[in-house]
């Protein structure tokens, strides 16, 4: 380990021991300024007065029916996206931070002025006291709902449908007219133009974060106890449930002696392949890796070996990861694709 690496490892050891509310993180001179600067930009560009106060908390999100965005505490600090890195196996882009950004703006105008409330909105996006289910299922070729956040995120709930759809309305450059023309998701998009323009003037109080939204004074915990908190373990009790699955894409030590492990191919590959099923499915990176870890253990168990070309052992794997993190979306069950053998 160089001089540097050995640095920061201390600096990092350091922060994770930290309560988050010691970290002294502010808006101020960040990146998430810059993000807050360039959405309310955007929102006055529309024509609308309401700019929804932002502040720092645990993730992304909008407190229950209160108009505020919370915003990630990491993006604060340099220091702390580079072990969110670490957690997650990737930190969004500055487009994917934007995204996120129009989204929770959609929630906050809903509640601002309590859209949700009108039977014109719900004619348009459904009941908004239709229960909130974490997992969902989803139509990838459903025209009803528009597309913004990746996994289809509008089928959600109502409520999320609308917040895609303000979302998309807003997005800079985007013809939304021409990109859904004939879709049934443009009379959603026509409501929120429509509803926009006629709110355009008015600007609603909101109330200051409090404790119960977890702003980061409020935080009294340490960096290291906020990522153990956040660990989502897939429910599997049988461990060799994928092992029929693994030996389809691996060979076994007698057909490839002289391949690569599995379980060191996909350790060196991890970061890619939870990136890219997370992206794809929506599932959290936690939640990924939890998966990918139970591949490692059961193909070192197996002696399972690399047969063929790196690429398409990867494509492979992403393909398989996201058909199993899909099964868990939608049947809140872990099952094989073909069996053990």
């Amino acid at each position: 380990m160089d001089e540097s690496s050995e640095s920061w490892e201390g600096e990092r050891r350091e922060l994770l021991s930290r309560k988050i509310s010691d970290l002294g993180l502010t808006i101020s001179g960040t990146r998430v300024e810059k993000m807050v600067d360039q959405l309310y930009r955007e929102l006055t560009d529309k024509g609308l007065t309401f700019h929804p106060p932002v502040y720092l908390t645990d993730q992304w999100g909008c407190p229950d029916e209160i108009p505020l965005i919370g915003i990630p505490f990491y993006l604060a600090d340099p220091r702390l996206e580079k072990i969110e890195d670490d957690f997650a196996e990737g930190i969004e882009s500055e487009q994917d931070s934007m995204r996120f950004m129009r989204h929770e703006a959609g929630h906050a105008f809903n509640y601002a002025y309590r859209l949700f409330d009108r039977s014109d909105w719900r004619n348009a996006f459904g009941a908004y006291s239709r229960p909130y289910r974490e997992r969902y299922k989803a139509d990838p070729f459903s025209h009803d709902f528009v597309r913004h956040i990746l996994g289809w995120y509008a089928q959600k709930h109502p409520d999320e449908d609308f917040a895609e759809t303000f979302a998309v309305w807003m997005t800079p450059g985007l013809d939304w007219r021409a990109s859904y023309k004939g879709w049934p998701a443009l009379a959603k998009l026509e409501f929120v133009d429509r509803v926009m323009n006629d709110l355009a003037d008015e600007a609603p109080e909101v109330p200051v974060p409090s404790p119960d939204d977890l702003p980061v004074d409020a935080m009294q915990y340490s960096l290291e106890h906020h990522y153990q908190g956040i660990s989502d373990s897939i429910p599997i009790s049988d461990s060799g449930i994928f092992d029929g699955d693994l030996g389809n894409i691996f060979a076994s030590a007698h057909e490839a002696p002289s391949g690569e492990g599995a379980a060191s191919f996909l350790a060196s590959h991890q970061r890619e392949i939870v990136g890219r099923i997370s992206h794809w499915t929506g599932e959290s990176a936690a939640s990924v890796r939890d998966f990918l870890n139970l591949l490692r253990t059961r193909a070192s168990k197996l002696d399972l070996r690399v047969r063929g070309l790196e690429a398409s052992t990867l494509v492979e794997l992403t393909a398989f990861g996201t058909a199993v993190m899909m099964n868990y979306r939608n049947s809140r069950t872990i099952s094989s694709r073909t069996g053990n053998k």
